[in-house]
């Protein structure tokens, strides 16, 4: 029960300094950046780098479509109502709250595309992709439409969804 209150508590939090935060500027910025983290981008992005990179994207393809289907099946088992301490700077969504798809997408999208066969991810893209996934996990936070612990679940079960899948995919490989 404490924990619980915790969260809310935190949830709330977060919400409010983000509220406190508003302004024109923001506004624009994060109605922007909230779009990386959606499938009407992800996925052409991805069947992109399946075309232009072959056989070693179709891992990132894979990572995002799983992690859409995850997602999904977790906001209809988990019904969370969406927050309305503060009004949403857009209309919102129709699903429910937990966990953030954009963040869970997101998150699988750049992973996948760092643990792809064959890479070695550098540290520049690393922090690229580290920084994209923040921001459209603020976005989503910024615009109202989540609560901070959506996020973060969102991206903890992208994490693992992608460990998971890229486990499965080098013992494949190893057993090959």
């Amino acid at each position: 029960m404490m924990e619980t209150l915790q969260v809310a508590s935190w949830d709330h939090a977060g919400l409010a300094i983000a509220h406190a935060l508003r302004s024109p500027w923001l506004d624009s910025f994060f109605l922007a950046i909230t779009w990386l983290g959606s499938l009407a981008v992800l996925l052409p992005l991805a069947i992109l780098l399946w075309w232009r990179h072959g056989k070693p994207a179709r891992f990132v393809a894979l990572a995002l479509l799983g992690a859409a289907g995850l997602v999904h099946l977790a906001k209809l088992l988990m019904a969370r109502p969406r927050p309305d301490f503060f009004p949403a700077l857009i209309e919102m969504p129709v699903d429910a709250s937990f966990p953030s798809a954009h963040a869970m997408q997101a998150t699988a999208f750049a992973l996948g595309w760092l643990l792809r066969p064959g890479n070695t991810p550098g540290y520049g893209e690393s922090a690229l992709l580290l920084l994209v996934v923040l921001l459209v996990g603020l976005s989503r936070l910024y615009l109202q439409v989540h609560f901070p612990s959506d996020i973060v679940a969102g991206v903890i079960l992208a994490m693992l969804w992608v460990w998971l899948l890229h486990r499965w995919q080098a013992s494949r490989e190893n057993s090959a």
